[in-house]
């Protein structure tokens, strides 16, 4: 859903592709994030046993913290899944900031929190299953059997509270910045600075961080054998 994105048409012979906002917002992210990893791995070589460069700092710092996080929430033997959420929580990040730039930060569309949020629930229940085994789905009928649907249902919330959770704090950040530039110029002069810092990266870089840890969470919470 995009909640008041604006769409770019290109007529392409008798077809005609329609773009929005978020699309194009999310391939602009999506290359510089690529790019960013090129440079990351074209230094690797370069790296040293006791980095020297600021940015070799910058970059294992980054990888140890998230390494931890997925340590402390899911254990050590599950460790590997610091590269995926270390992508998860960068695109969100990048997204969340990019109303910096003027972008419509695509997390503020429900089709983009939705979809990561789907991502996340299907992760739960596929390392649920790899895990758990029978056990997995005899947790469906804890502590009583009438209780099924209502587990169930307990289930399918996790995916929509993530989703919504996100979508409707950068949504609303996005729609009072919007009201803010419609404001008169000499109030626009140092009103619309201050509530880029609160929404766009204080909102932005805590909500970036609170969906991580609760999909870790969420995830850890269904593996047998966390440490």
């Amino acid at each position: 859903m995009d909640f008041g994105s604006q769409y770019i048409e290109l007529q392409l012979g008798s077809f005609t592709l329609r773009l929005s906002e978020t699309i194009i917002t999310t391939w602009i992210i999506m290359a510089a994030l690529i790019i960013f990893a090129v440079i990351v791995r074209s230094k690797l070589k370069k790296f040293e046993e006791v980095p020297k460069s600021g940015f070799q700092n910058v970059v294992e710092a980054m990888v140890e913290v998230m390494d931890s996080f997925v340590a402390g929430n899911m254990g050590d033997k599950y460790r590997y899944f610091g590269n995926w959420f270390f992508g998860v929580f960068a695109f969100i990040l990048f997204s969340n900031l990019s109303g910096l730039l003027g972008f419509r930060a695509p997390t503020a569309d429900l089709g983009t929190t939705a979809a990561l949020a789907l991502t996340t629930f299907v992760l739960i229940h596929f390392m649920g299953i790899v895990t758990g085994k029978l056990g997995y789905f005899k947790s469906y009928f804890e502590p009583v059997p009438f209780l099924v649907p209502l587990n169930i249902i307990s289930e399918i919330a996790t995916p929509v509270s993530l989703s919504f959770r996100l979508f409707g704090n950068l949504l609303g950040g996005t729609i009072i910045m919007g009201l803010v530039y419609t404001i008169p110029m000499y109030i626009r002069l140092w009103v619309p600075a201050f509530l880029h810092i609160y929404f766009d990266v204080f909102a932005g870089c805590l909500q970036t961080f609170i969906f991580v840890m609760l999909s870790m969470a969420f995830i850890g919470d269904k593996i047998a054998d966390t440490d």
